[in-house]
């Protein structure tokens, strides 16, 4: 048996119209005929059956688009009343799809759209019947809502039904008519236009919606499903910014401009900035939760403006110093935070923030009280805020940039003084019997102190004193370590220059040589015929590298001077034409003492070994009887006989006690002493810098300044060959590297002018010309 596909007719057929739907005529291409008889073979054949297009299109059937309306229009009822629809739901679709098909769109939509509309319409009643009384405790307001809501949610459910039933006629008639609504955006429009645009409807909503929130925002537990639905149908009825965002923020920005005033005043700054970023987010989560997205942006807008933007300055005076002197890490961030939230924030934090370093860096400075500690505090502080920066302020280059400044501000208030500790400060890190630290962290130290002496103006005062120790540390051996020594020069002619350095390495280069020289001087010593029972050891130091020292005559003992005079043969015996001159005050030795309880060795100074061989040839002597054999400068006489004996070391006995040495005292050998190590240290009191020192010191570094300012002065000018005043003192602090008053610079060039290297312009006083 064969079977021909079937081919669709292009019209539907209408065979009956029990319904007035249409019914598929069961076609068939087969054929069959039988033969009887009992046991017989059944034989069939087929035919093909050939299906056209009606000639003329067939007509309707009398009132059967009246009928299929009223049928219609019982479902569409049945939806809106909740009740089961008497009719197939395919049968419904069909018989739009019929009436479609025959033109009957235009009519048909217009029917669907009055009987929504009159039942929309009739939706009203119940609404403006409601009791609404706007109390804060009243529940009215909460079932006004729902039953708005409910209203909405059917309304939403009828939609999708009816639609679903008019699909083809949503998708063809309407789809084709562009001024024409989709049927749902049609049901929208009803609903706004006869529900939400009700006046008293919307400000009933509106105002429940905004009561809900503001309990919500008051700590009660509301029902947020509900908001979230009563706003999103504001939001697809597009009415939800013009009655609702609108009021909606203004209440927000009554609400949070009380609150900030009353919690500025109530709560200290990590509590009112924890509330702030509490009520972000909260408004956050409103508008995750129910708001539509469009609002966050203007809504956390006037948080931030209400809670921060009105109160930035006072927030910061009132906290921020507090904040930071107890380095609260985790609020200083949520400062941060915050304030980078709001315009403008971000400087006025970087203003407080750059006074606070300047006035407590000026504390540390200025106070003379504090110096012994105040690079240490320095370091600390140093350590503090970039801590601060790293962690809280997301190592923000403006915040970095602005700490220099400011560091460099505060610590140059106090002129020379902090270049001067800076130096000492190394030099307490450098010299042996450091234990404090390893030489990584040691390194460390010293690459922080390197950050600190960037910000100083008068680098040279740092150089003269940090030349001074250093040379201390050389001469006595007292350097921790070569390397450590050898790496802080490297750091500072990487920072300064190699010409900076230049006189510190010539330093080293001169300890070096001395250790040549002194092979040499051995091996000379050897092959003399009375070598001597003293072992001579000489540094030779060239005089433009070291620091100046004030040549001191004393009375060396006749083998001292014979050892003097021969190491001076044989040193100038290999270099002739150079001059040498002995440093007394820089000397030291190692006595060997025999005691009762036995032999000691003194690691002592040259003046103190000089008091002590005196005792070799008597056991008391008088305090003008030392000075007359020695011939040590009074002062420095005192001090040394203090160290010996009112020290720990007391090697001489004192007569009468007593701290200070007077004159007429007396001084006994101590054959008693006793002391627990074998070779002992006497500390060596004239090595210690005095305020004498300290003042020729600084004295120097001026005095070098006025020949560096007059060395500029004159390469300008010779330049130039005529210049202004104040082009002239403009250029100067472009090549000086130290500060400098205007009122040095015109001592300097008058100076200049009456030693004629240049003079002034016989017209124009403020005009100088250099003088060939």
């Amino acid at each position: 048996m064969a079977d021909e596909p079937q081919k669709k007719p292009h019209l539907s057929a209408l065979v009956g119209h029990t319904n007035g739907l249409t019914k598929p005529a069961s076609l068939s291409a087969t054929t069959t005929r039988s033969t009887g008889g009992g046991g017989g073979s059944a034989t069939a054949s087929s035919k093909k059956l050939v299906i056209k297009n009606f000639r003329e299109r067939p007509k309707l059937p009398d009132n059967y688009t009246q009928d299929t309306w009223q049928k219609l229009h019982e479902a569409v009822g049945a939806i809106q009343s909740s009740i089961s629809i008497k009719y197939n739901l395919e049968e419904l679709y069909q018989a739009v799809e019929n009436l479609c098909s025959y033109k009957v769109s235009a009519t048909l939509y217009k029917q669907l759209r009055q009987v929504c509309e009159e039942h929309v319409k009739a939706q009203i009643l119940q609404f403006r019947e409601y009791p609404f009384v706007m109390h804060r405790d009243s529940l009215d307001s909460l079932l006004f809502l729902k039953k708005i809501n409910k209203c909405w949610q059917d309304h939403c459910r009828q939609m999708i039904m009816i639609r679903s039933i008019f699909l083809f006629l949503d998708r063809t008639y309407v789809l084709q008519n562009s001024v024409l609504p989709s049927i749902w955006d049609m049901g929208l429009e009803l609903f706004r236009n006869h529900i939400i645009s009700d006046k008293q409807v919307q400000t009933k909503t509106i105002d429940g919606i905004l009561l809900l929130i503001e309990r919500e925002r008051n700590g009660e537990a509301v029902d947020r499903s509900l908001l979230r639905s009563l706003l999103s149908m504001l939001s697809d009825l597009q009415v939800y910014k013009e009655s609702f965002e609108q009021r909606f923020l203004e209440e927000t920005n009554c609400l949070y401009a009380a609150e900030g005033q009353r919690l500025m005043q109530e709560r200290e700054v990590p509590e009112y900035l924890h509330h702030v970023n509490k009520r972000l987010e909260e408004e956050g989560d409103r508008v995750i939760t129910y708001l539509d997205h469009s609002t966050q942006k203007p809504l956390i807008a006037c948080v931030e403006k209400q809670l921060l933007g009105e109160h930035l300055s006072a927030i910061l005076q009132k906290g921020l110093d507090s904040l930071l002197d107890e380095n609260r890490i985790s609020d200083l961030t949520q400062t941060y935070q915050l304030f980078s939230r709001v315009k403008g924030g971000q400087q006025i934090l970087l203003q407080h923030w750059s006074e606070y370093i300047k006035n407590f860096g000026t504390t540390i400075v200025v106070n003379p009280e504090k110096d012994k500690d105040m690079v240490q505090e320095l370091l600390d502080f140093k350590d503090k805020v970039d801590h601060i920066i790293e962690v809280c302020f997301q190592k923000n280059e403006k915040f970095i940039n602005l700490m220099k400044e400011s560091f460099e501000t505060f610590i140059n208030k106090r002129p020379n003084k902090p270049a001067e500790l800076i130096a000492k400060y190394v030099d307490s890190k450098l010299r042996a019997g450091n234990k404090e630290a390893t030489d990584e962290e040691l390194e460390r130290i010293l690459d922080k102190i390197m950050i600190i002496f960037r910000f100083i103006h008068g680098k040279d005062v740092f150089e003269a004193f940090y030349k001074k120790d250093l040379a201390k540390r050389l001469l006595v051996g007292k350097s921790a370590s070569v390397d450590a020594e050898k790496s802080m020069l490297s750091k500072l002619k990487h920072e300064c220059g190699a010409a900076f350095t230049s006189k510190l390495e010539g330093m080293f280069k001169d300890m070096e040589l001395s250790k040549d020289v002194m092979v040499q001087f051995k091996q000379y010593m050897q092959n003399q015929s009375d070598p001597g029972n003293i072992d001579l050891t000489v540094n030779i130091l060239t005089m433009g590298y070291w620091p100046t020292y004030t040549p001191m005559e004393v009375h060396l003992n006749s083998e001292m001077i014979k050892l003097q005079e021969v190491f001076k043969t044989f040193y100038l015996g290999k270099h002739s034409g150079r001059k040498l001159q002995w440093q007394t005050t820089l000397g030291h030795a190692v006595l060997k003492a025999e005691f009762k309880e036995g032999k000691k060795e003194f690691q002592v100074s040259l003046f103190q070994t000089l008091v002590l061989l005196m005792f070799n040839e008597g056991d008391e002597f008088s305090f003008e009887e030392i000075k007359m054999a020695t011939g040590v400068e009074d002062s420095e006489l005192r001090r040394t006989l203090q160290s010996l004996a009112c020290g720990k070391a007391r090697v001489l006995i004192k007569n009468p006690k007593g701290k200070d040495v007077e004159d007429g005292d007396k001084f006994i050998f101590n054959g008693d002493f006793k002391h627990k190590l074998f070779r002992i240290k006497i500390n060596q009191i004239q090595m210690k810098e005095t305020v004498e020192e300290q003042v020729s010191t600084t004295e120097r570094v001026f005095q070098d300044r006025q020949y560096q300012i007059d060395a500029a002065i004159v390469r300008i000018m010779k330049m130039r060959k005529t210049l202004g005043h104040n082009l002239l003192v403009s250029e100067l602090y472009n090549q000086l590297k130290f500060p400098v008053k205007p009122g040095d610079l015109k001592k300097r060039i008058e100076s200049l002018i009456d030693r004629d290297y240049m003079e002034r312009d016989k017209d124009n006083p403020n005009q100088y010309h250099y003088v060939a």
